[in-house]
């Protein structure tokens, strides 16, 4: 009765997981999408001060991994130094702002997409510049997954979507994911060196190290230089409050979806977050297609599928290797 109990009980998790990720991310994607294309107020002006979103998701962040390790954390002294984080925040600041600010030039869909086309450059990487061997099931995957997003950015928007774009420029947009996903390549791993080096870094810690950065950064960025845009922004928000309120509503839901990714991945491990995270991202785009008015054709979700389906086949083959693995220690 007990052993079902638990059972029971981290399904009623495994639950509370999903639905926290998906509420949260899904949410945030809206508002993205709201912010990047919407017209505030009477006077009808865009927000055009997109990499401003990553100041207040970093100030946001950083105060709640802040409340989060004194809280709940354990670790004492044995963490990560913040200044260890220094590099890796430079690359997590400009990536997302890349990410983010190619909203002006296609749409959320296509965005969503080229972003979860990672493995491409990993795989690229490990190839030229390592000499990494990769199985042919692997090579299937990465197939599916470029030939979708390829077929998608050369099959013809539809002139409804591309009216909300602020500076419709497919080529330029699709760079900026691209270029986003070669800085999230560079921050991945160092976070990975870092945790190495000290083993009793905890998730919090990673969170407060990256965001203070993050915060230093986009400060000097936004308000620090000559071209910064950080005062025009405050200006746009005091002068609407509507996007303000959709700012903050959309740095809650970072942090709250953060809370709920490091709870799956300390609960049921990375492949099981990669897995709920991957099914996420497509229901954001059919609720970006269904709520936010922007229709794809049939083609478009042949290579929509392609995809997803390139990155299920993915989470396939690694639930296999991991079974592979527990079997082969069983036995020894």
């Amino acid at each position: 009765m007990e052993a079902n109990g638990s059972g029971f009980r981290r399904i009623l998790l495994l639950a509370l997981c999903v639905s926290g990720i998906w509420s949260a991310y899904i949410y945030q994607g809206v508002l993205q999408e709201t912010l990047s294309t919407k017209r505030f107020g009477p006077d009808e002006k865009r927000f055009e001060h997109l990499a401003f979103l990553n100041l207040a998701q970093s100030v946001v962040c950083l105060v709640w991994s802040y409340i989060m390790i004194k809280l709940w954390s354990n670790t004492g002294n044995g963490g990560a130094p913040w200044w260890t984080y220094w590099s890796a925040g430079i690359t997590n600041t400009i990536g997302p702002a890349m990410g983010i600010e190619a909203l002006k030039y296609i749409s959320y869909p296509a965005q969503v997409l080229a972003k979860s086309s990672k493995m491409i450059p990993v795989m690229l990487m490990g190839t030229l510049v390592y000499g990494i061997r990769y199985t042919f099931p692997e090579y299937i995957c990465t197939f599916l997954v470029a030939g979708g997003v390829a077929l998608f950015a050369l099959l013809k928007t539809s002139s409804k979507t591309i009216s909300k774009l602020a500076h419709p420029n497919a080529p330029l947009g699709y760079a900026l994911c691209f270029l986003n996903l070669a800085f999230d390549g560079f921050t991945n791993a160092t976070q990975d060196s870092i945790a190495s080096r000290y083993p009793k870094t905890e998730a919090w810690d990673i969170m407060l190290g990256m965001n203070l950065w993050g915060t230093i950064y986009n400060m000097v960025y936004m308000f620090g230089l000559p071209q910064g845009m950080g005062f025009e922004a405050y200006q746009f928000c005091k002068q609407h409050p509507e996007a303000a309120w959709d700012i903050l509503k959309y740095c809650l839901c970072g942090a709250v979806g953060q809370n709920f990714i490091f709870m799956t991945i300390s609960n049921f491990g990375s492949l099981a977050n990669t897995t709920i995270t991957t099914t996420r991202k497509f229901v954001s785009i059919v609720v970006s297609s269904v709520m936010s008015g922007n229709p794809l054709s049939l083609k478009q979700w042949g290579c929509v599928s392609m995809v997803f389906g390139g990155l299920s086949y993915q989470i396939f083959l690694k639930w296999s290797k991991s079974k592979r693995v527990e079997k082969k220690k069983q036995k020894s």
